[in-house]
């Protein structure tokens, strides 16, 4: 077996130390004489996989007491839409700051439950940066103000936390959670999909405020009701009991890795590496204004779009697999989240410096 370096910008590139130890875990877990995908949610050996993995991500996050940690289903796409059911609280307007695809979706489900106001759009820049907060319209009324921290397809991340204002801050982490340290008590509501950073695809994480929740509409679904959810720890429908268990071991992978810290300085060492390496180029660019480059993905165009597919099948040929950009924007990307080792990024810079040379 020969594994490349897989750049999916999710689901995406697990650490080998975890897939190992689920591979020798797959027909009996510890003692248990059963694999997890066996065991019933509601037996021992599962609630102890459940509360070590809300214990970890506490722990690597520091989440405050007075925060609910909910393992939910639906990706972060269904928290577009469950968001204001839960927190709109009786108020009828959302603050949104729009920088991407995903702030773009998150706009479009929320404006079937309130107002939205878009405080904020980089859309006349093609989502290559961030708008000045100095700019920003936020109003006072409104019940949060929701930001995309890192968008996945243009590649724009946001390099602080905003202002609020006042206003409850709510933030989809989808694809930068655990990349870099944040304050979660700045947060009200802080979501993220599980199949970048932290696992595989069907878990999503909901970290809310305690206040925020109890307040869900009386036409939301218990099973969308964060405050059914956090009562029944996660669990008022079954779970996705396995992914539950991976991404435990992702976490305790990413505390063996010195922790949030330590990660975060791999993270931007291999991102300047690779900016570096474009910026330095005469057959590449990236389109994002510098201030706002993201770390974790990375797009890039070849000035010679007749070489896009050449230079695809020759970095599947080299073991350099998942760059090609997606599909609304083109070009290329490179997502190198926590799990991307440093000799990844090492041989993409190594590849793409022979393949310019030779066309």
């Amino acid at each position: 077996m020969s594994r490349v370096f897989n750049f999916s910008a999710g689901p995406s590139v697990f650490p080998e130390p975890v897939l190992q130890q689920a591979q020798q875990e797959m027909l009996e877990w510890r003692d248990s004489g059963m694999s997890v995908m066996e065991m019933s949610h509601r037996g021992k050996h599962f609630l102890m996989i459940a509360e070590e993995l809300e214990s970890d991500l506490r722990s690597l996050m520091a989440v405050p007491d007075n925060y609910k940690v909910l393992f939910l289903q639906g990706g972060a796409t269904a928290q577009f839409s469950l968001i204001p059911q839960n927190i709109l609280n009786g108020k009828t307007k959302a603050c949104y700051i729009k920088t991407g695809a995903w702030s773009e979706k998150a706009i479009k489900d929320a404006q079937s439950y309130c107002d939205v106001i878009v405080s904020a759009s980089s859309e006349d820049t093609n989502f290559t940066s961030i708008p000045d907060a100095s700019a920003w319209t936020l109003d006072e009324q409104a019940a949060y103000l929701h930001y995309t921290s890192n968008e996945t397809i243009h590649g724009v991340e946001f390099q602080e936390v905003p202002d609020a204002k006042g206003l409850t801050l709510v933030s989809d982490m989808s694809s930068n959670i655990l990349s870099r340290k944040i304050d979660v008590s700045q947060y009200g509501l802080i979501y993220a999909g599980t199949q970048k950073n932290m696992g595989p695809a069907g878990v999503t994480v909901v970290i809310v405020r305690d206040d925020l929740t109890g307040h869900a509409g009386k036409s939301t679904p218990s099973v969308f009701d964060y405050a059914s959810q956090a009562k029944n720890q996660s669990m008022l429908n079954t779970p996705a009991t396995y992914n539950w268990y991976l991404v435990g071991l992702v976490l305790k992978w990413l505390k063996t890795q010195g922790g949030v810290e330590s990660i975060e300085q791999r993270n931007i060492a291999k991102a300047a590496k690779l900016y570096h390496a474009i910026d330095q180029s005469n057959l590449y660019s990236n389109p994002v204004a510098p201030p706002f480059r993201s770390r974790m993905n990375v797009p890039f165009i070849l000035a010679d779009e007749s070489l896009d597919k050449p230079f695809l099948a020759s970095a599947e040929a080299n073991g350099l697999f998942e760059l090609k950009g997606h599909r609304s924007v083109g070009g290329m990307r490179a997502s190198i989240y926590n799990a991307m080792p440093e000799a990844g990024v090492l041989a993409l810079i190594e590849f793409m410096a022979e393949f310019e040379r030779t066309h």
